[in-house]
């Protein structure tokens, strides 16, 4: 709709779309043919169906032009929206690279909404001055209505794993910054409301979060809110740690002393398979669960004596077994993330070996030749 500006509206007249003038020019082109026709002076006998055999032909160009513009218009939108969508989950939720600082890193994604990558599962890693820090986590809902809180968690794990010098640190601004997307959720529903005591308050949203570190010596440290702990990949799959998580964040205040869980090294070789309870809680046509650990095991199955872990088989392994025992109808999102500790020995340079099919980490130029 174009609308005209008062007085004093500095408010800019959007500009006519190319549709309307395509109609417009069309509309008179048949106008033109309809008064050709009307009033276009009689002839001999004969001519009178030449002139309507050339109504007809400009008729049915008029309509087919018509029909392949209506055509043609929303495929180039849809085409130009997706196109807008990808760039916006890219930037959202970035792919992660391959490697990083002694470490390789694989990921998968399911999203319950249809054409989306992002849903309301999220997941970061980046090489900080303590370490290498990761956040994992789960809004509750799913698919495109829980992006918002999935932007606020994101964007203050990306400034605070570089800024602050403890986990726990990391977690207090993460909990600050989903509590401000709180008070804005509150006062956007009272006011659909019309005031009034919303349906379904934002005091019942929250997000599960799992913080790891792992530093310089491969040691890991971690702060979980709710979320599923990992599972340590190596001759098998078990559990990083059996200690009961802190409530969500959202669910309850954080408490005063928030003292990072130390798991242990993590030795050359093994991995981490780090996942959203999407993956534990999908379910077959009969409502079985999925066997996340024996597919783990599965996927770990048939490796050589001391070739090490693959995370890009891994994560593709367990993502086929997924879709597989879903029939492709998840009903909640889901988000892997498999890293493996390429490093030698405590703080060596020593990488090992990548297994075939990945790609070998770089050497650096200070790296000495091994030939």
């Amino acid at each position: 709709m174009i609308r005209t500006r008062a007085a004093g509206d500095t408010r800019a007249i959007a500009p006519v779309p190319r549709r309307v003038v395509e109609c417009v020019v069309l509309c008179l082109w048949l106008v033109l043919v309809v008064l050709w026709e009307l009033t276009g002076p009689l002839d001999e006998e004969g001519d009178g169906l030449v002139r309507r055999s050339v109504t007809c032909a400009a008729f049915l160009m008029a309509v087919g032009y018509l029909l392949t513009g209506v055509r043609r218009g929303p495929v180039r939108e849809l085409r130009e929206a997706r196109a807008v969508a990808r760039a916006t989950q890219d930037v959202l939720l970035r792919p992660l690279p391959p490697g990083i600082d002694g470490l390789t890193l694989a990921a998968r994604r399911l999203s319950v909404s249809h054409g989306a990558d992002v849903g309301g599962d999220l997941y970061e890693a980046v090489a900080t001055p303590y370490g290498v820090r990761i956040v994992i986590g789960d809004v509750r809902g799913h698919g495109l209505s829980a992006i918002g809180a999935v932007a606020a968690v994101l964007g203050s794990f990306r400034e605070a794993a570089h800024d602050e010098a403890g986990l726990d640190g990391v977690l207090r601004r993460l909990d600050r910054a989903y509590q401000r997307r709180l008070r804005d959720l509150t006062g956007q529903e009272h006011a659909a409301a019309g005031g009034r005591e919303p349906a379904d308050p934002a005091a019942e949203e929250f997000v599960t979060v799992l913080l790891l570190e792992i530093g310089a010596d491969s040691d890991v440290r971690a702060l979980n809110c709710g979320h599923p702990w990992p599972y340590r990949l190596g001759p098998g799959a078990v559990p990083l740690s059996a200690v009961e998580p802190l409530p969500p964040l959202g669910a309850f205040p954080l408490p005063d002393g928030l003292a990072p869980l130390v798991c242990g090294r993590l030795l050359p070789g093994e991995a981490l398979f780090l996942h959203t309870d999407g993956a534990e809680d999908a379910r077959d046509a009969a409502g079985r669960f999925f066997g996340l650990k024996d597919a783990l095991v599965r996927s770990l199955a048939g490796r050589p004596p001391g070739v090490p872990v693959s995370p890009a088989h891994v994560a593709r392994q367990v993502h086929t077994a997924l879709l597989r025992h879903t029939g492709g109808r998840i009903t909640d999102d889901v988000a892997l993330l498999v890293l493996r500790n390429d490093r030698g020995g405590r703080g060596g340079r020593t990488r090992v070996p990548a297994r075939s099919g990945e790609p070998a980490p770089r050497r650096s130029r200070t790296e000495p030749s091994r030939r």
